[in-house]
């Protein structure tokens, strides 16, 4: 009984002592909360929803209620100014919309990703997914060696000679449209074009024929989870709830189903190149190309060439698929545009089956198109950067150590950079129209900008161009056009037409 007493007594003291020390971690950590308020509190920002948590819990509510979180961020700098302050535990975001700070920083090599953001998406629920690829890594001589090795592959004599694949991977879109006309059939053009767009990934740049039209695909599935997880990396209690771990499993296993996929394709390649076999000088290549630069291969190495497929293997499609649907979607809503962009089709492309890279440089109104659809609806929105010198911004002193978010949803649609910002008007974007400065970049600016941009700009403008040249379409009534959030900005509703051939 003794002994009982002595055990409890014990027990008692540890309880009692892991409270204090909790009790003194608490408060360090909250005096380290208020030493952070008064660093940066003279910078405007709403009011914190919390002392300790931020404004994480307005964050959360947007999110969870479907809307679009960009849409709050653009009511916050509408209403504080050119740099607004958000809290987030001890983290300090500035959401800078000034195109001055926006050039200094993004065009700079000096301001490193942000370390939060990017870990998690080294790593998602704690499964490798994108590891130090191209869009992930921090440093930026790592970076630059990755960059200066895969450029080969994007460069505008390759670029030239992926044409028949674009018109090829078109056309075999054409024929599904067609077939859905003659059964009058409603056609999902999100899901279509999410299709087609990974088709011609799969083929260009790993030299895999998946034709996902007609046949289905465990990737497909995989992809869309992964994305839909990267959505929440944002909240950081997410994974903390029971409720959320099977959807966190899942993610966890298409994360696992890519890479692994990834390792099968670049073994089978790392063979053909070992046995004297000729290759293309595709993505595939030159991500083995990277590798084989090092003296000798290490596990790590080999995780590398794993996180840059991934990488390309989901930058390099999905984008592409909501852009074409974000566009078929403006146009559906303004037939007088429809009207004359598919007159400029029919005057440069004709009766032609195949287009060539000349006929896109002289497509220019479909640019413009194009660009408008990127402005109002930038299907990446947001970078982010560390900032670890003093700035002033717009007499605002700004201490170092935050980080900067650069947000081109909430510029595009500022008032003070596009008069009538809701407005679908591709003459903005006209040859002789001045350009906008620092305030439109959907593809990122300076030397972290999207690699793959006018992979994107060809590949779409040939299927647009092939769409407006057959067929006519309608968008059905009754859907929405809000936008879903995701990894990125798609159309909530999937964009569903009418579609008949054009005679």
């Amino acid at each position: 009984m003794a002994l009982f007493h002595l055990i409890s007594s014990w027990a008692v003291q540890a309880l009692l002592f892991l409270l204090i020390v909790f009790f003194i971690v608490f408060v360090a950590f909250c005096l380290y909360i208020k030493s952070i308020h008064m660093k940066y509190d003279h910078i405007p920002g709403p009011p914190r929803d919390s002392f300790l948590l931020g404004h994480i819990p307005t964050i959360k509510r947007e999110m969870q209620s479907g809307r679009v979180v960009h849409e709050k961020f653009l009511q916050w700098a509408e209403m504080y100014g050119p740099v607004c302050r958000m809290n987030m535990l001890h983290h300090v975001l500035l959401l800078v919309t000034c195109p001055e700070t926006t050039k200094e920083i993004l065009m700079s090599p000096s301001y490193p990703k942000d370390k939060f953001l990017y870990k998690r998406l080294f790593n998602l629920f704690g499964q490798r997914f994108l590891g130090n690829g191209l869009v992930t890594v921090r440093d930026h001589a790592v970076w630059y060696r990755q960059r200066r090795i895969m450029d080969p592959a994007f460069n505008s004599l390759y670029l030239r000679g992926l044409m028949g694949t674009f018109n090829e991977r078109a056309q075999k879109l054409m024929e599904k449209l067609s077939e859905l006309a003659e059964c009058k059939t409603e056609a999902p053009m999100l899901h279509l074009f999410n299709r087609v767009t990974l088709d011609v990934i799969c083929k260009v740049a790993f030299g895999v024929e998946l034709d996902l039209l007609k046949n289905a695909s465990a990737f497909c599935k995989a992809i869309e989870k992964c994305l839909t997880g990267i959505h929440y990396i944002r909240d950081r209690t997410f994974e903390y709830y029971p409720k959320n771990w099977q959807f966190i499993k899942e993610v966890k296993k298409a994360c696992r189903l890519l890479r692994t996929t990834g390792a099968k394709w670049i073994d089978e390649r790392q063979t053909a190149i070992r046995n004297g076999e000729d290759v293309p000088k595709d993505i595939l290549t030159q991500i083995i190309k990277t590798a084989e630069e090092e003296e000798s291969m290490t596990e790590e190495d080999e995780e590398f060439m794993q996180d840059n497929f991934v990488t390309f293997f989901l930058a390099g499609h999905e984008t592409t698929a909501n852009l074409l649907s974000f566009c078929i979607m403006e146009l559906g809503r303004h037939p007088d545009i429809l009207e004359k962009v598919r007159k400029e089709v029919d005057d440069v492309i004709g009766m032609k089956r195949d287009i060539n890279c000349d006929d896109l440089g002289n497509l220019v109104y479909l640019s413009q198109v194009l660009k408008e659809t990127l402005r109002i609806y930038p299907i990446a929105p947001g970078t982010y950067r560390e900032v670890q010198k003093d700035l002033v911004i717009d007499g605002i002193h700004i201490p170092a150590g935050v980080t900067m978010f650069f947000d081109s949803f909430v510029t595009g649609r500022m008032e003070k950079f596009f008069k009538d910002p809701l407005k679908f008007d591709p003459e903005r974007f006209h040859p002789d129209a001045p350009k906008p400065y620092y305030c439109y970049y959907p593809f990122s600016l300076g030397p972290r900008s999207c690699l793959g941009k006018t992979f994107a700009e060809m590949e779409a403008k040939v299927v647009m161009a092939k769409l407006l040249q057959r067929f006519e379409f309608t968008l059905v009534p009754g859907q929405t056009f809000d936008i879903l959030e995701s990894a990125s900005l798609r159309p909530k509703s999937g964009v569903v037409c009418a579609v008949q051939q054009r005679k």
